[in-house]
């Protein structure tokens, strides 16, 4: 299998290496995340006080979905916020994700993918110089370059903590 970052057809050079960094993330997620039961889809670490997978997959889609806004130069419709967040719960933590499917939530994320496709289609890589605005508390500004770039990198960070957690999940079922 040959591994590349180059943009398709009908995206400019930069932005398509940028976008299918992200639409590699994704893949990986999807398998880092195969075959996982409901149980481990849900499962919160040996002593039940970390995200679960569940949870780090609906804010991983989230965050995405907010940036393909940012990148429109238009805010989130509240129809999304609610579908899809919030971003936090009142104590400042990821918001409790149980009893969705792993198939749900994955479904869910494909059509965020395909919304940031069409937007990285009508972008050019001159626009990537644009600053927007992001942050739920702090107020912070950076190029669409960036945010781009932060989207994978954001997802790879998440898949490490959906590794560990996958190690526990195992650790855990053997001394059962």
């Amino acid at each position: 299998m040959l591994y590349d970052l180059k943009a398709d057809a009908n995206k400019s050079t930069i932005v398509g290496m940028l976008f299918s960094a992200v639409k590699e993330n994704n893949q990986r997620l999807q398998l880092i995340t195969r075959g996982k039961s409901q149980e481990e889809v849900d499962y919160k670490g040996p002593d039940h006080n970390f995200n679960s997978t569940a949870q780090l997959i609906k804010h991983i889609m989230y965050v995405d979905l907010n940036w393909v806004y940012r990148l429109k130069g238009q805010t989130l419709p509240q129809s999304l916020k609610e579908l899809y967040g919030p971003m936090i719960d009142e104590n400042n933590r990821l918001p409790m994700v149980k009893g969705i499917s792993l198939n749900t939530l994955m479904s869910k994320y494909d059509d965020v993918l395909k919304m940031l496709n069409d937007s990285c289609a009508q972008l050019t890589d001159a626009d990537l110089d644009k600053v927007v605005t992001f942050g739920h508390e702090n107020e912070k500004h950076a190029t669409i370059r960036w945010g781009l770039w932060h989207m994978a990198d954001h997802s790879r960070y998440h898949q490490a903590h959906i590794n560990l957690l996958r190690k526990w999940y195992g650790d855990n079922s053997l001394s059962k």
